[in-house]
């Protein structure tokens, strides 16, 4: 089987559907899949770190943007005559010459278009429906976002949950002692509420004085957010750190640092870092809702979605200095995490990728 993939999100540091495809590609390395199969990654810039992978690799210059998806993807395509295409990221080039897989991980500017601008909105939605409904099969990461998808666009999906990474074998140590250290990994979008994390902090400093609070991620926010000048108008601005990017030896040491992980997302589709957190014996803070729920059951500490910010802090508090909580959400994670593992992910999404080449 030839597999050309679209793999954008693979140039520069990869997030969200990047560190999807990136784990999908190491668990293939790991086995013989991809020595029994032909795959192509196509992008619009170098891909980092390609040779882990014994691929095919064409970079086609571009912006990689709508343009470059709808046009020179489907000519680069058409070239490498392809048994299946695979789509990782919520859009496909309509006109490609082969059947079509699609993942869609979350459908966020279908049920919450205020989060976007009427032009962004529209593009996304368009885009993302027509892909959807031409793909021979469309994958999605939980019975959450199945149920999403289902609704705003009419298709049935797969569900195949991610993996999660675990760079050490932390998670399974419950007597390490950690520093006061609350975390946050993950792209900054309105959603996960970042701003109220950062104001709920003084209140988490007036209980525990030596706590710091460590922010990793980039601001996509729009309308923008200005997360320094929050910062320095929070009462305890040298106690807390904000980076777009670290690299993965600093974000494993913040890792084996930090005490609680605090995820206040309105919206996910799967929700990967607070489940990577748990891999690294960092109990996890969430919003109360459906996928964060399906994705962590026991092993979180949950807030409402209504939660003050003083609720929020209460929470952190808690976590920080309750040992036998940190310990019960540590034990519960053990059978939580059993459910995710990348070998099974490339497992299942290769198979809907050999049964859809199988009409070509």
């Amino acid at each position: 089987m030839r597999l050309v993939i679209d793999a954008r999100e693979l140039s520069g540091h990869a997030t969200g559907v990047g560190r999807y495809l990136s784990g999908l590609l190491d668990a293939w390395a790991a086995g013989d899949t991809l020595q029994r199969h032909d795959v192509v990654l196509v992008s619009h810039a170098p891909i980092v770190d390609a040779h882990r992978w014994p691929v095919t690799v064409r970079v086609v210059a571009g912006t990689g943007g709508t343009s470059w998806e709808q046009g020179t993807l489907p000519r680069v395509t058409r070239s490498a005559r392809p048994d299946v295409f695979f789509a990782p990221g919520y859009t496909a080039p309509l006109t490609v010459a082969a059947p079509l897989v699609l993942t869609i991980h979350d459908v966020s500017y279908f049920a919450h278009p205020e989060w976007f601008s009427l032009r962004e909105g529209v593009r996304r939605r368009a885009l993302t429906k027509w892909s959807a409904r031409r793909a021979r099969a469309v994958i999605t990461d939980t019975e959450f976002s199945r149920g999403e998808i289902r609704r705003y666009i009419g298709v049935d999906p797969h569900v195949i949950p991610l993996g999660v990474n675990r760079r050490s074998d932390r998670g399974a140590d419950t007597s390490r002692e950690r520093a006061p250290l609350v975390l946050f990994v993950g792209s900054l979008f309105q959603r996960r509420r970042v701003d109220r994390l950062i104001e709920a902090f003084a209140d988490v400093v007036a209980r525990v004085p030596d706590a710091r609070l460590e922010i990793v991620g980039e601001n996509r926010t729009r309308p923008a957010v200005d997360f320094a000048a929050l910062r320095a108008r929070s009462a305890h601005a040298g106690r807390i750190t904000i980076r777009s990017y670290v690299d993965e030896a600093t974000l494993s040491d913040l890792y084996a640092q930090a005490s609680v992980f605090v995820f206040l997302s309105e919206y996910e589709g799967f929700g990967l870092t607070p489940l990577e957190a748990l891999a690294e014996g960092v109990p996890p803070i969430m919003l109360d809702t459906p996928v964060a729920r399906e994705t962590c059951g026991a092993a979180a500490r949950y807030v409402a979605p209504a939660a003050s910010n003083h609720d929020v802090a209460a929470a952190i508090v808690d976590m920080l200095t309750n040992d036998a909580l940190r310990s019960q959400v540590l034990r519960d994670s053990t059978a939580v995490l059993a459910r995710y593992d990348w070998r099974r992910t490339a497992a299942a999404t290769l198979a809907v990728l050999e049964e859809a080449a199988l009409g070509r």
